[in-house]
């Protein structure tokens, strides 16, 4: 009897733990009789029909990498539900190729495009998803984490720390650009256990749509009541999604802003030098008022995505590859709504979360879990930042903000209001 086929891939950005996910789902699959195929560089191969690029796995090649970072398959961005051609090629290929199961790797986007391919199959592939990325922004029950993402957050930890002793040892200002495109989870996270000045997520804005100016305002505000208190240094993070929440056009206009999107129609990020265009700014606001300001810049990105897994992600990881194969041989092939999911662990549990359970039933791409600005994770992370509070503006304090910014008091109060009324405890 012909042995089952399994392939693997990998789609979207690295993050640690890609290794150690594979490795468990590929021994777990082996241990299982079924033949694994790993294929490279995600869909991309898949849509153009090409069978080659794919390699054989055994036990002895995936026993030893769950502590490395990267990918041994690679990774990438394609998008195979782009146009109806490129869907059908892609479930095609994967029939060509002999595969009976299919463990996809990625985040939200890889996620979205499994399901689709799972349903464009009509239920004759079975697929299990694990939830990737280190922006933490997948809708996973029971506030579980996806993998990656606390092994990226403590290495910014780290990094944002070095900056906080930088910036006190050169008495100015650091400022971060961290890495979370619709989400800030992992500014947030490293924000919050680094103790940095000031964080600024994309979820704290109430509009929409956020503007430069309103950023800036909340930095600079920032940098004023520090001076207010006594301190010149400081260190702000901020995640890199305030950006994909501008205005393109705004943006374009920028000077060193190359507006591009991917293939998922995401605005992409990293042509957008987010922590030199804040920086730019805000040595032009205070230049306005006469003084001369250092700031430091710094992306925490690229830095973040290969690092090796702690050993939370490598466990957490292991769980989940074991699990994926699990669901793939023991659920009902026959009910369509179970023909592929998430896999994740709730409340200590693995669980697969049926593709529809978690899909835009519009878009039916995946649905984004933000941070939640009322929970108290946030609050507790925003008690202890130094950031202007509407009673700074009144009193002893608005005195001591206008005099640090050379401006009278109710011209003080009348630009920076901005910044407070956009508080949401203010809402």
């Amino acid at each position: 009897m012909d042995r089952k086929r399994l392939g693997i891939l990998v789609g979207g950005g690295p993050a640690p733990g890609i290794n150690s996910a594979l490795s468990a789902a590929a021994i777990a699959a082996c241990d299982a009789g079924l033949e694994v195929i790993g294929i490279y560089d995600g869909f991309s191969h898949l849509i153009q029909g090409r069978t080659d690029q794919v390699t054989r796995l055994e036990v002895a090649d995936v026993s030893r990498i769950h502590s490395e970072g990267g990918s041994i398959l690679r990774t990438a961005r394609h998008n195979p539900t782009k146009r109806p051609e490129d869907l059908a090629r892609t479930v095609q290929t994967l029939r060509e190729l002999g595969l009976d199961y299919l463990v996809t790797i990625g985040g939200d986007d890889t996620a979205s495009a499994a399901a689709h391919v799972a349903h464009e199959s009509g239920g004759t592939l079975r697929f299990a998803h694990i939830p990737k990325t280190i922006d933490n922004d997948l809708p996973l029950p029971s506030g579980a984490p996806t993998f990656g993402f606390e092994t990226a957050r403590q290495l910014g930890t780290t990094l944002a720390m070095n900056l906080m002793e930088e910036s006190r040892t050169t008495n100015r200002w650091c400022l971060a650009v961290v890495m979370g495109r619709k989400a800030g989870h992992l500014a947030l996270g490293i924000g919050k256990a680094a103790g940095a000045t000031v964080t600024i997520i994309p979820e704290e804005f109430p509009r929409e749509e956020i503007t430069l100016d309103e950023v800036c305002l909340a930095l600079e505000g920032a940098m004023l009541k520090r001076r207010a208190m006594g301190r010149k240094d400081g260190v702000a993070i901020v995640a890199e999604g305030v950006a994909a929440r501008m205005d393109p056009k705004e943006l374009a206009s920028l000077p060193g802003v190359e507006v591009h999107y991917d293939a998922h129609d995401n605005l992409r990020l990293e042509k957008i030098p987010l922590e030199a265009v804040l920086e730019r700014e805000l040595v032009r606001r205070f230049a306005e008022r006469g003084e001369n300001l250092t700031i430091v810049p710094a992306t925490l990105g690229y830095l973040l995505r290969c690092a090796p897994p702690i050993p939370f992600d490598i466990d957490y990881t292991r769980t989940l590859g074991f699990g994926a194969v699990d669901f793939l041989l023991s659920e009902n092939p026959q009910d369509r709504d179970r023909a592929g999911g998430i896999v994740c662990i709730d409340t200590g549990r693995l669980r697969v979360l049926p593709f529809t359970e978690i899909q835009d039933p519009e878009t039916g791409k995946i649905r984004t879990r933000e941070v939640d600005v009322l929970s108290e994770h946030y609050k507790v992370a925003r008690e202890y930042m130094i950031r202007l509070e509407r009673e700074d503006l009144e009193g002893e304090m608005l005195e001591k903000l206008a005099d640090v910014a050379h401006l009278d008091a109710d011209t003080f109060r009348k630009t920076y209001l901005p910044a407070v009324e956009a508080d949401f405890r203010n809402a």
